[in-house]
């Protein structure tokens, strides 16, 4: 392995609610490519969408048999039969050998240590016997403590990370959330992990589209809605629906592509009897909408509020409280900071959100307040862990698109 000419990355992201992680990981892929255009980097992912997004050159994906996350946390199949078991076990047999055949340097596991349904359980020892670098890319906030410990405990993830994980990176900034203080991992993990700063969405490649060609029918200035995958978005995608926008603005919707049909329609019945509102089901990468928009209501996903924060809008956000509190922390303390506005879903209804859609005032710029250099810390610590395999780097920089 060592003294290889081409640098091999490979991404793993289980993708059981919404877009987040493989949109996370195409990000990051993005960035690697432009400091090491001579990598190869492989997206292994549970996104039967995914072969709607922008791939640099040199990126390829595998998508795996779906999951579903329902609202009690449980996985099911999305599609392909009715035992989840068995489905994992495809999946892990499908990884394995993906793994096998590109023969990477590093594998970045995103989120979820053993994968989804342990399904990297069999895939990590193998890893090791070769010495390839495995790294976790989490996100700033995981659960609340003690939700965190309890399921870290049921998986044996410390374990897991002590014995075949080479590093942790956070994606996040500690004087914001110190998630290696609020889930005490213990002294083994705690000297594996980094913060490497949020991901700086101004730099995710796009086409640069007037949001009229992006969603037909836009001719004002709008407000931007989007609910994640869709699976539980239904409530506050309604409330949105009937909203009063402000005289000479739109709303523009997006679904996402797991909301349920039944739902959807009843979306569009709403939308039929407006001229002010578009509903569209699926945005490949909907950051152009979000950037062009005056400003946003959200659930409160990770990536979708760096995306808020990076392009410094005036945002709403009605976080998604079960099947964990990850959302519900982020925002509530953004909120405490000024940088956006939450509510918690139970409170949410048209009459507030009207109120706050008739208000204007920008926040703060994020930037003043949070470390924003985690594609950068990145790409320096990926071209370490290359080195340290001895694999020869010719790098080179080119412009960010902002």
């Amino acid at each position: 392995m060592h003294g290889k000419h081409v640098p091999r990355l490979a991404f793993y992201s289980h993708d059981t609610m919404g877009l987040g992680h493989i949109r996370r990981n195409l990000l990051l892929t993005d960035a690697v490519l432009k400091a090491v255009p001579k990598a190869e980097v492989l997206l292994i992912n549970g996104v039967r969408e995914s072969g709607n997004f922008y791939l640099p050159k040199g990126a390829d994906i595998i998508t795996l048999p779906s999951y579903f996350k329902n609202s009690e946390g449980d996985y099911l199949p999305r599609s392909l039969g009715g035992s989840v078991r068995r489905l994992a076990a495809l999946r892990a047999s499908t990884i394995s050998a993906a793994l096998e055949a590109f023969s990477p340097d590093i594998v970045i596991v995103d989120n979820v240590p053993n994968g989804a349904m342990s399904e990297l359980r069999s895939v990590l020892p193998l890893l090791a016997q070769k010495q390839i670098q495995v790294v976790l890319g989490l996100r700033d906030i995981i659960d609340e403590p003690e939700a965190v410990e309890r399921q870290w405990q049921k998986l044996n993830n410390v374990a897991t990370l002590r014995d075949y994980f080479s590093a942790v990176w956070v994606y996040g900034d500690p004087h914001f959330y110190d998630l290696i203080r609020a889930y005490d991992f213990g002294e083994a993990i705690r000297d594996k992990t980094t913060f490497l700063g949020y991901l700086d969405a101004r730099r995710r490649p796009r086409k640069i589209l007037p949001a009229a060609e992006i969603v037909p029918g836009i001719d004002r200035p709008y407000t931007l809605c989007v609910v994640g995958g869709g699976q539980d978005g239904f409530q506050l995608a309604s409330d949105f629906a009937r909203a009063d926008f402000p005289q000479g603005s739109m709303g523009v919707l997006v679904t996402g592509s797991m909301m349920p049909v039944a739902e959807q329609e009843a979306l569009k019945q709403i939308a039929d009897g407006r001229n002010d509102l578009l509903i569209v089901g699926f945005v490949a990468e909907p950051l152009e909408l979000l950037r062009q928009a005056r400003s946003v209501v959200a659930m409160g996903g990770y990536n979708t509020t760096t995306e808020i924060l990076s392009f410094h809008k005036r945002a709403l956000i009605v976080p998604r409280v079960s099947p964990r509190l990850e959302q519900w922390i982020r925002a509530s303390r953004l909120a405490a900071r000024g940088l956006v506005t939450c509510i918690d879903p139970q409170d949410m209804c048209v009459a507030r959100l009207n109120t706050w859609l008739r208000q204007s005032t920008l926040p703060p710029d994020p930037r003043e307040q949070l470390n924003f250099n985690g594609l950068e810390g990145f790409v320096d610590n990926i071209k370490r862990l290359f080195e340290k395999r001895g694999v020869r780097l010719k790098t080179s920089q080119k412009e960010w698109v902002e």
